[in-house]
């Protein structure tokens, strides 16, 4: 009588458990006993061929079991993702965070109490007491908080105007390590809400990586990093550039208000804190700096272009203040509106005018006034340039530099005139 092979089914169970659990394998191991069992019943199969072909799989089995690693014990791992765009986001903002800031403000503000006070004196029958907020002294604490990035080494920060534009403010700057640097307000841009500071330490300062605004296109994609409410520090929003050259009316607390010409908008959300932080594209650069958000809107912010901001980089590297050509005028764009309403006979330019409070149309002792501008003068082009609602004179202007001369073609009483103007500094 022909004996079986010398395996108890307690050995096959052991030895299929070694394969890691791996169902796959199970599946091969139990179809494999089937089969070699039917072969075995037909005679195809010696006893001894059965006892190699068992060793030798289980052989095999017992390797592939060793090189199979548990889930559990693998190391962590960081994660690394395998979409283009996802992974371009996180190495954009691993670059340019540590260069980004949060700025505090801080200042003595009045501390009010309430007493009750007799508004009749020591007048006899007149006992009666009103509660009031007095002044008691005054206390020193946080009063705002915004965002800033780091574009030198040695320590220029660029920020927003509106930002640190109190000078009875103390402002510091925080860095992502947690560091804390006292700031100080070197100059504030006199056209745009931009404004540099300077830190100073015993190191190098990580500065960013400045882009070029000029071929930013609707729909790429953007990042917006800064002290979100003036608390979440180095918040990340990622959205598109949903418009170019937008001109808006900013505003904000102190009354604080002013035009802002050919801004960027996008739908990365911009939260206040958020100002004066960076809006990044996809390689990591700086495309522009946060300035604003549309209220009652879902995330419609604006960025000032980058390039505007660089000149004032330069000329504070160069001179240690901002300066702005200037004209002197004041005046009002023209449209198909405006022709109508003043009658005129083209529906572009720049129609001079006085303020609505009555300001002269020409500031006196201006470049304007001593090239002989008047006022109802329509200001067609500058240097060949033509002035349209979409670009304005302002924005024509600051392409230049104080002592400049620039041509003017203007239209009064229905005659072009060319007129030549050397620009001067703008107080």
């Amino acid at each position: 009588m022909y004996e079986l092979p010398d395996y108890k089914p307690e050995d096959i169970k052991r030895n299929a458990q070694k394969i890691a659990g791996n169902k796959t394998l199970q599946a091969v191991v139990l179809l494999l006993i089937i089969g070699v069992a039917l072969a075995f019943a037909s005679g195809k199969v010696t006893v001894d061929q059965l006892k190699s072909q068992y060793h030798a799989f289980f052989q095999n089995a017992q390797g592939v079991a060793h090189q199979i690693t548990p889930l559990a014990q693998k190391p962590a791992e960081k994660y690394v993702s395998k979409v283009g765009y996802e992974q371009a986001i996180i190495d954009s903002v691993k670059s340019a965070s540590p260069s980004v800031v949060s700025i505090i403000i801080s200042k003595n503000v009045p501390v009010y109490e309430q007493q009750f006070i007799n508004p009749f004196g020591d007048i006899p029958g007149f006992n009666i007491q009103i509660p009031q907020q007095v002044q008691n002294g005054t206390q020193y604490q946080e009063v705002g908080a915004g965002s800033g990035f780091i574009v030198s080494e040695d320590g220029l920060i660029l920020t927003n105007k509106h930002v640190v534009s109190d000078t009875g403010a103390d402002y510091v700057a925080i860095t992502t390590d947690g560091q804390k640097y006292p700031a100080k307000v070197l100059a504030l841009d006199p056209v745009q809400d931009l404004a540099v500071i300077k830190i100073t330490g015993d190191k190098k300062f990580p500065s960013i990586t400045l882009g070029d605004s000029a071929g930013i296109q609707i729909g790429q994609g953007a990042i917006a990093i800064g002290n979100a409410l003036g608390q979440f520090s180095n918040t990340v929003s990622v959205g598109v550039v949903s418009g170019l050259g937008r001109t808006i009316s900013a505003g904000g607390e102190g009354g604080f208000s002013e035009t802002l010409e050919g801004v960027i908008q996008t739908d990365a959300a911009i939260n206040p804190g958020n100002s004066g932080g960076p809006l990044l594209n996809l390689n990591g650069e700086v495309m522009g700096v946060n300035v604003a958000m549309a209220q009652g809107a879902q995330t419609i912010g604006f960025a000032i272009p980058i390039n505007i901001a660089k000149r004032d980089i330069d000329q504070i590297i160069k001179t240690n203040k901002i300066i702005y050509p200037f004209l002197g005028v004041r005046y009002v764009l023209v449209d198909g509106t405006v022709q109508k309403k003043y009658k005129l006979p083209v529906d572009y330019g720049a129609l001079v005018l006085k303020g609505d409070n009555g300001e002269p149309a020409i500031t006196k002792g201006s470049p304007a006034e001593k090239a002989g501008i008047q006022e109802k003068d329509i200001i067609l082009n500058l240097n060949g340039e033509k002035v349209t609602k979409d670009v304005s004179l302002a924005s024509l202007i600051q392409k230049f530099s104080p002592g400049d001369k620039v041509t003017l073609k203007i239209l009064r009483s229905g005659k072009e005139i060319m007129v030549d103007v050397v620009l001067s500094e703008r107080s």
